[in-house]
């Protein structure tokens, strides 16, 4: 699943870098969602031409985008990152490969890694490592990427939690979401890569609203959030 904004550019790029073939061959059927997120350019068209499924999201926003396109998504599994080209979904035969040997319902990827500081800003990554550091003491999940945007996970997994944030919070919202409400949960280490095109991210706004959103959710009473165990009974093999 793909969230775009104004995406045209990069969607060929993105879109064909997912191994269908390669994950055919491992037993997994693809289906590749791209989230039109109120785009004002070719988004939507370009994306339908690669033989994508579009799902229109008016409503602007990162975690609007990602309500739209879940409720879309019939897949027992589903794979997420963006259409900028920064994240490698030619890994997903691996990535898949460690979900099921691990044995575990969301997967989520760390981009903060030495060798992947080039790609980016010097500032962006003081701040996703600050952020990453209060989400852990609030938590306690040990995850070091709190803010990345990729995730490999079961799909009931999204049925058994309540992610209520609209925009970039949404990222750090779902990994919280589901280690608090007891799935079992994997951090692996990804490649990130050189962003193409316009940057969408408002440092200062979003990592402010990122901040609120931590201790509102740290906070939330848990009767808010749907049992795991209830959602693991009640889903079939």
């Amino acid at each position: 699943m793909i969230p775009a904004l104004n995406e045209a550019p990069n969607l060929p790029t993105v879109v064909n870098s997912v191994p269908t073939s390669a994950l055919r061959a491992l037993g997994w059927e693809t289906e590749v969602i791209v989230v039109d997120n109120a785009s004002t350019d070719d988004t939507a068209a370009v994306a339908a031409a690669l033989g994508a499924t579009v799902v229109s999201q008016p409503e602007r926003g990162y975690g609007n985008a990602y309500h739209a396109g879940f409720r879309a998504a019939k897949g027992d599994v589903i794979a997420t990152g963006d259409a900028d080209c920064t994240y490698p979904f030619d890994s997903l035969p691996e990535l898949l490969g460690t979900l099921t040997e691990a044995d575990v319902e969301f997967m989520t990827t760390n981009r903060l890694r030495r060798e992947n500081r080039s790609a980016m800003k010097r500032s962006h990554t003081i701040a996703n490592h600050a952020l990453s550091a209060l989400s852990r003491a609030l938590f306690r999940n040990g995850l070091r990427d709190s803010q990345s945007g990729m995730w490999v996970f079961r799909r009931y997994v999204w049925d058994g939690v309540d992610v209520k944030s609209t925009g970039m919070a949404f990222s750090q919202e779902i990994k919280n979401a589901a280690t608090r409400a007891g799935y079992r949960y994997l951090e692996v280490p990804i490649e990130y890569r050189n962003r193409q095109g316009e940057v969408k991210l408002n440092a200062l706004p979003d990592g402010m609203a990122n901040l609120r959103q931590l201790f509102e959710h740290r906070f939330r009473r848990s009767g808010e959030e749907r049992s795991a165990r209830y959602e693991r009974r009640h889903t079939p093999a």
